[in-house]
């Protein structure tokens, strides 16, 4: 099974930019459809984005679309997110996602990941 741990995150002016990354341990990454949520203080998690195996399909929430690109890296089992021009509503902690899912993935993604990180925090101050 794979394991994900997040990093990237930290304290970012509004309208800079930050790269989270997502380290998958196990040799079955290529095989799931990756993504990341994340939650304010006192708001329940949500979808930012999604990429589906092969990169061949990309879904992203409106609230982030045009400022973040999920991106993926087979060969070396990461899952990115760059992050730009970011406002103090981005402020949240991000989990990396997964699902094995190979029916309406992105779809499946948003529902019910079936693997979570331990998450990692991104403050933007105003």
């Amino acid at each position: 099974q794979v394991q994900l741990v997040e990093s990237g995150g930290g304290l970012v002016q509004a309208g800079g930019s930050l790269r989270l990354s997502c380290a998958a341990s196990g040799r079955t990454f290529s095989s799931y459809t990756m993504g990341w949520f994340r939650q304010a203080p006192g708001k329940e998690r949500e979808f930012v984005a999604g990429v589906t195996r092969s990169s061949a399909f990309v879904d992203y929430a409106d609230s982030v679309k045009g400022r973040f690109t999920i991106s993926r890296d087979d060969a070396n089992n990461t899952l990115y997110l760059q992050m730009s021009s970011l406002k103090p509503e981005d402020t949240a902690v991000y989990y990396c996602a997964a699902t094995s899912s190979v029916f309406i993935a992105l779809a499946a993604l948003r529902q019910r990941p079936e693997l979570w990180g331990q998450g990692t925090q991104v403050t933007v101050s105003s």
